[in-house]
This record gives C-alpha cells, structure tokens and sequence, in this order.
C-alpha cells in the first residue's frame, strides 16, 4: 500500500465576515492579496516548498472562486496522480447533509481521505494567514521531541495575549497548559492555528469528539489530547506572520509589501510564491504617469498617478487621476480625474470620471463600526461609481449604483450604500 510520510489539512471554509463587502461572494482564502495574489496562495506555496505534495483543501462558504484558482493544482506542482490538491466540500451522507460545524468537524467528516494516504504524521493548516513556514523543520522538531501533538505558537506582546490561544510552555517547549483566550495570561506565546498530529492521535481524539457540535481545535481537540496524558509541544515561529482578518490588517499587510525593504519579501528565489496567474499583456506605462513606490500587475495601463498602491492585474486608472495608499485589485477601471486616497476596490469595479474617494472627518461607520473602520473607502467587487461623486471615509459600497443613490453627490463618511441583492 502507498503512502505518505505527512500530508496537510488546508481549512479554507471561513467566510471572513470581518471584511465585510470584500467577502460578500467569496471565500476569505481567495481575496486577491499582493497584486497578483490570493491569500490561500501562501500556505498552499509553504507546502510545495516544504516538499509534502499530498494537501486536501476544505470548502464551504462560496467555494466556486477557490475552486477555480486552484483547479488542478498546476502553479503549485500539485497536480500528481497519488497525492497532489484535493478539494473537499461538504457532500451529503447516507440519511443527512452536513454542513462543517467547527474546525475539527471539518477533519473528521474526511477522515476517510486521510485514511488513503495512512500518514504518519497530519499538518493541520488556516488558509488565511500571510507567512513562509518551512513545515519541514516543524516536523523535525515533532519527530525529535516524539511529540503527539506540535503546535506553532510565536510571541506576542502581552497586553494583546487575551485575544489569542495561549500556550504555556516548558524549558523544552513542553506544554503544561492551555488557555483559550485568558483573561489573565500566563505567557505570550499565542498558537498560530497550525499543528502537528502524528496520526494515531488526531483519529483518535477526532472519533472519541465525533458528537461535540462546533467541535473545534484550540476549544475541544487540543485540550482533549492534553487531558489524555499526550505529548504536547510548542515550536517557537519568529518570522512574519499576519492574520489578515480584518480590513485594517488587510490593508496594512499589503502596504507593507511596497516598503523599501519589505518584511515579508515576494522576491526571494529560495521561497517562491506560486499562483495561477492568468495569461495577460505586459502592463502600459504612459507618458504623463507618474508612479512611485507600487506593485503594478500585468495588464495596467495606467495614464495617471499612483502612489504607494498595490494594483491587480488588467487594471486602468484614467488620465489625471491620482491614486494614494490604496488596495486596487484585478480588471477595475477608475476614470480620468479621479482623486482616491486610501481605498480598497475589488474586482471588475468600475469608478466614473472625477470621483473623489476618502475625503471629509473620520467619522465611525453608522452600520458596522467595527468592521468599516481605519479611515478606508471598501467597494465591493462588481461595483458601479457614476461619475463626479464624493465619498468619505469609514464608507462601503457594494453593487452597480447610480446617481440618485448619493444626495448632493455625496457619500458622507461613516455611511454603507449596498444596493438591493448585493450583500453585506
């Protein structure tokens, strides 16, 4: 019987809610990210380059976008005929149709995928995190350790530690403790959603768990092994890693892609990043265009201004138009004499001719303040800008909208304009 040494779990389901109309239609891994990008790219490039080529990928909120980008997965060289990229949605069993409760209940409704390979060891991975990981070296430390249960865990500062699962850890990195989100700390050390199961004991807690609704990792699997006398360790990570939840982070990590010396680094030869990148023309650079310290992906034409931007693919931006710190993803048209500061606009939007975006006080936004918030203008992909309109920050737009929609010509900060069938 063929098998695999080690093969990853890649829990790509979550909706993203925290980034509001970016997410209305698709799933939180495929948001476009770095220009040419999408965020599950970057686990996905983690394994190639660690060298396990077995990875099953779990879908369930709008899968059709992932499904699409990963196809077959040729970019990654996952397209192999034992092992490769598998995608795994939920599917209907004899009696009833599962939805994924929880993280774990997601791993266990496939147990009979991973039964296949009869691994040794599972990497058990979030499909929305921005870092390299050479899961090699975690799985030498596991091995070393005879360890049941590895997890990645990196310091935080500790004023932050509540918000996170915390381990507490030995000398050896053994851990004698699990808090899930303590209000008291007792260290820094806050998981970062990637495991190490050797195989033996994840069936097992994933079977004796089967019937807890919501069953989750950090909640219910992690302290179950530890209550069951395993070997639990913690593998220290002190590289960038960045939870791109919510729309503030999201901005910020792709910003500090364009700094001189990036932190996170897209260029280096060793550690490549891989995706199914389209076959597009070179981008159009015109003569009156002025661009400073940007990402531009292939296909721009670009005949106006651009400061410190990140730019998808197939982009246009207008002749006059000055665009400032902000997140422009594939095939989006802004019109001449537009003036944009500090946007995200999703795919295949299209802005009219002297727009304004990101103007006015930062007022909090009326609807959803805590997801609307760092002072962005989101726009929603396959949406609509008529022309000449204003519109302030802490704002969301979503859907093909006219005229009549902005009184005065103005969408003033704080406000949400999602047209009737789009969603929040």
């Amino acid at each position: 019987m063929r098998k695999k040494e080690m093969i990853a779990m890649l829990l790509a389901g979550g909706q993203g809610s925290r980034l509001g109309v970016l997410t209305a239609k698709v799933a939180k891994p495929a948001v476009a990210f770095g220009g040419k990008y999408r965020i599950i790219d970057f686990p996905l490039s983690n394994c190639i380059n660690s060298g396990i080529d077995t990875v099953g990928v779990l879908t369930q909120y709008q899968p059709l976008r992932l499904n699409t980008h990963i196809g077959i997965g040729i970019p990654w060289d996952l397209d192999r005929n034992f092992g490769g990229v598998s995608i795994l949605p939920p599917y209907e069993k004899s009696g009833s149709s599962e939805w994924y409760t929880g993280t774990a209940n997601a791993i266990y409704q496939n147990l009979d995928y991973m039964e296949t390979f009869s691994p040794d060891y599972v990497l058990i991975l979030s499909g929305d995190h921005i870092y390299k990981m050479d899961y090699e070296v975690m799985l030498d430390y596991h091995k070393e350790n005879q360890a049941d249960v590895t997890i990645a865990a990196m310091p935080v500062p500790m004023e932050e530690a509540s918000r996170f699962g915390i381990v507490v850890a030995e000398e050896d990195g053994q851990i004698t403790e699990f808090q899930e989100k303590p209000e008291q700390p007792k260290s820094n050390l806050a998981s970062m959603g990637i495991y190490i199961f050797s195989w033996p004991v994840l069936k097992e807690a994933l079977i004796s768990l089967r019937e807890v609704h919501g069953c989750d990792f950090g909640k219910h699997i992690i302290p179950h092994c530890h209550g069951m006398g395993k070997r639990l360790f913690a593998y220290e990570y002190n590289g960038y890693w960045k939870d791109v939840g919510t729309l503030g982070s999201y901005w910020e990590a792709n910003m500090e892609l364009i700094d001189i010396i990036p932190e996170f680094n897209l260029y280096e030869e060793f550690w490549k990043i891989y995706t199914n990148s389209g076959i597009l023309p070179p981008q159009y650079i015109s003569a009156n265009s002025v661009i400073e310290k940007s990402i531009i992906s292939n296909g721009c034409e670009i005949y106006g201004e651009v400061h410190n931007c990140v730019i998808g693919a197939g982009v246009t931006i207008g002749q006059g138009a000055v665009v400032r710190d902000s997140i422009i993803m594939q095939d989006v048209k802004i019109g001449d004499g537009c003036v944009i500061d500090k946007a995200i606009i999703a795919e295949n939007s299209e802005i009219g001719k002297g727009c304004t975006l990101g103007i006015g006080k930062e007022i909090p936004n009326k609807l959803k303040p805590s997801v609307y918030s760092f002072g962005l203008v989101t726009i929603g992909e396959n949406s609509k800008i008529p022309d000449g309109v204003q519109i302030g920050k802490n704002t969301a737009i979503s859907g093909v909208t006219e005229k009549y929609d902005y009184p005065d010509s103005i969408l003033e900060s704080g406000e949400t304009l999602i047209k009737a069938g789009e969603r929040l």
